[in-house]
């Protein structure tokens, strides 16, 4: 896999982004000179969580203001259909057209199938199952216009090992479903489309907060790595990563990475924290 372009003046919609790992490769779009517009439900600042959907679109506006970069903050929510659809027409009416779709939102809850309240089971299906079927089907009208049209969703590959579906089953679902999605509507369509997953944790509020808290937190990577990751996937040749469900460090190193102490934790000492669904 080799780099061909860059993403400038591409436009990209992505769900979520308001921080964590989808603002980061939101950013790093940016950097190339990329529009991006992001739907999210964070109008107001949450109590514990840093970032709304309008103070991410001022940081992305910030790392693409040399390139040009342009940033759109979309309130909505990817459960709604009249939400997904208004997002998706204002992308359009802004930018003159969707190139890249991003299915960044997600859910979580590790509970038991035993344990897990069906709310909560729905919930993760909405966002992450049915958010990205929702998204990137309204889109493709526009997708298919676009000379090199792409879908990126962060979930895993499809790991069938008993110790993955025993793990948390009704978190694999979601998940799973959100990379079947992404996988079946591009082989549907034959437009490009990407599951990316890292091999170990990253540093987000999710880990932090639901995957082991800070012993977890100081034992995953940075952002970067997917970031990063992510770009190398969206400049790749198509036809190079159509149909994949591809892990972030394999991907850098097929562009040439050798080094990943820039996505360390911060010792060399740390034993990195390996994320779910990998071997």
């Amino acid at each position: 896999m080799t780099t061909t372009t860059t993403l400038a003046g591409k436009t990209i919609l992505m769900s979520g982004g308001s921080r964590g790992i989808g603002l980061a490769i939101a950013k790093r779009a940016a950097q190339d000179g990329a529009n991006v517009a992001i739907i999210a439900k964070t109008d107001q600042a949450h109590p514990k969580l840093e970032g709304t959907v309008h103070t991410a679109a001022d940081e992305i506006r910030a790392a693409g203001a040399d390139a040009g970069a342009k940033a759109l903050a979309i309130v909505g929510d990817v459960r709604d259909e009249a939400s997904v659809q208004d997002a998706v027409s204002a992308t359009v009416a802004e930018f003159g057209g969707i190139d890249i779709v991003v299915n960044n939102a997600s859910a979580i809850n590790l509970g038991g199938s035993a344990q897990i309240d069906m709310k909560r089971f729905d919930l993760m299906h909405d966002i992450n199952t049915r958010g990205t079927f929702l998204l990137t089907r309204t889109a493709l009208q526009y997708l298919r216009t676009s000379e090199d049209p792409r879908i990126l969703t962060l979930s895993p590959p499809l790991n069938l090992s008993a110790k993955w579906l025993g793990a948390y089953p009704a978190y694999m679902l979601a998940k799973y479903g959100m990379t079947l999605a992404t996988l079946g509507i591009g082989a549907e369509t034959h437009i490009p489309a990407t599951a990316l997953w890292p091999r170990t944790t990253i540093q987000t509020a999710a880990v932090l907060n639901i995957l082991g808290g800070e012993e977890v937190y100081r034992r995953s990577r940075t952002v970067e790595l997917y970031s990063d990751a992510a770009h190398a996937v969206l400049t790749a040749p198509g036809d190079t990563v159509a149909g994949q469900a591809l892990l972030c460090e394999d991907v850098l190193e097929a562009v040439g990475v050798t080094d990943f102490s820039r996505y360390s934790p911060g010792t060399d000492e740390v034993e990195l924290h390996p994320d779910a669904f990998v071997d």
